[in-house]
């Protein structure tokens, strides 16, 4: 059995021969047009980023190299004894696009095993940072601190052939993934525990010593972290977190400036943020309305928080036109595990109403829950309850898929992010220029 290393290595040809006949060939195709409002607006939909690992389609959903969250689920290896797949496998699958054996599972995990080890230096930054300071500033201070001992700077000064910068990378990433699970664990226990911290278990898999180490040993709880951090690990390169580790990285930065970057923009509550307001909305709406209300009381209740000029959160997504697959994937857990969960009642209510009021409110462009509609609610019902902490646990899943994206960078020599900005005078001049619309 070839290791991770050697079936990665062996993609990096036909995979650059692919893109280099692409370029020469095909180079100056014309691809996308571009609106002044997209201009203005985000880059919203612009096609100008390549991305190896997922795509994201409106109807569909993500789709991690063709496949399907339900799709993986079916195929990637479970633990012994478990029903959810296991994240060493959807990190192998994203690196190489193969489906991987247990076995091959099972390195992985030994591998992050024996790098898993917390440097002192970074032990002494953590224990110098408040306890009160939020969990997210505290995981990007972590994953800098990294960064001293980081292989990629070490050889880039010394001087290495660009073709082999994909090499010291792979390790920075292994080294890094290997490390998060007691980074998270960590700052969690001396956040809201004490300090007390718990050991990791070498017997158990990377989700479950994630679990472990929060101090949560129930086997269903286990299940749960391996499915969150499979469904939550990659999104296509457009969202925040994953476009920041792609633009830092083009600068030759290593493997540490770009995670702890990219989890600055998972920091925002317009991105992971996100599951910790609606956790918190949800428990609004439960003591506004006295308990599990009725679904007439909801219906209301959803109604006045659009017409207040508010949002119901976790409902709409920026690219997505339908239900959220990971909604979905943790609906059925859910469904399997914590049915009778009153918490789980309001959340299944509003998936029922609130879809239904915003097509006849008529205002938004998608209707339907994302992810952080539902996640939040799971990990409070296992006891997890520190709604600030779950933005850790996202950016723990979000590195398997944006750092797999930044070693394929390396290995194909992708150049440095350099989009160009315009004026607003250039953009009346294009207005004026373009012919009016047809009536």
């Amino acid at each position: 059995m070839s290791t991770l290393k050697e079936k990665f290595q062996s993609k990096i040809g036909p995979m650059r021969d692919r893109v280099q006949k692409l370029v020469k060939e095909k180079g100056e195709v014309v691809i996308d047009d571009v609106t002044i409002s997209q201009v203005i607006g985000g880059m919203r939909d612009i096609r100008s980023m390549w991305w190896v690992i997922s795509d994201l389609d409106p109807q569909e959903g993500i789709r991690f190299r063709g496949y399907t969250i339900p799709d993986l689920q079916a195929k990637l290896p479970k633990a012994h004894g478990g029903s959810e797949p296991m994240p060493e496998g959807i990190f192998y699958f994203l690196l190489t696009g193969d489906l991987p054996t247990f076995d091959d599972c099972a390195a992985i995990t030994e591998e992050w095993r024996r790098r898993s080890a917390l440097p002192g230096h970074l032990l002494t930054t953590l224990e110098s940072i408040p306890t009160d300071t939020h969990p997210m500033t505290q995981l990007s201070l972590a994953i800098l601190s990294l960064q001293r001992d980081s292989k990629f700077a070490h050889r880039y000064r010394a001087g290495m052939p660009k073709g082999d910068y994909w090499d010291p990378m792979y390790e920075d990433v292994m080294d890094l993934l290997a490390k998060l699970p007691e980074i998270g664990a960590r700052i969690y226990r001396r956040s809201y525990k004490g300090g007390h911290y718990i050991a990791a278990d070498p017997k158990l898999d990377w989700a479950a010593n994630t679990a472990h180490m929060l101090g949560i040993d129930k086997s269903e709880f286990y299940e749960l972290m391996r499915l969150y951090l499979v469904i939550h690990s990659d999104h296509e390169g457009g969202n925040v977190s994953a476009h920041t580790c792609h633009l830092v990285g083009s600068a030759l930065s290593d493997a540490f400036y770009s995670m702890s970057a990219a989890m600055n923009g998972l920091a925002g509550p317009l991105h992971g943020l996100a599951n910790q307001e609606v956790l918190r909305w949800i428990m609004d709406v439960m003591k506004d309305l006295g308990g599990v209300p009725t679904k007439e009381q909801l219906h209301k209740y959803l109604w006045d928080t659009l017409k207040s000029g508010k949002v119901i959160p976790g409902y709409g997504h920026a690219v997505l036109r339908k239900t959220d697959p990971r909604y979905i994937a943790q609906r059925e857990f859910a469904l399997k595990h914590l049915p009778n969960y009153d918490m789980f009642k309001v959340v299944s209510d509003i998936y029922e109403i609130a879809p239904k009021i915003l097509i006849e409110q008529g205002k938004a462009k998608n209707p339907w829950p994302n992810v952080d509609a539902h996640s939040g609610v799971l990990l409070y019902y296992y006891g997890l309850t520190e709604y600030d902490f779950y933005t850790v646990l996202f950016g723990v899943s979000r590195a398997m898929g944006i750092l797999a994206q930044l070693i394929w960078s390396r290995a194909l020599g992708l150049a440095i992010e350099r989009p160009k900005s315009v004026l607003i005078e250039w953009l009346e001049e294009q207005a004026a220029k373009a012919p009016a619309p047809a009536k």
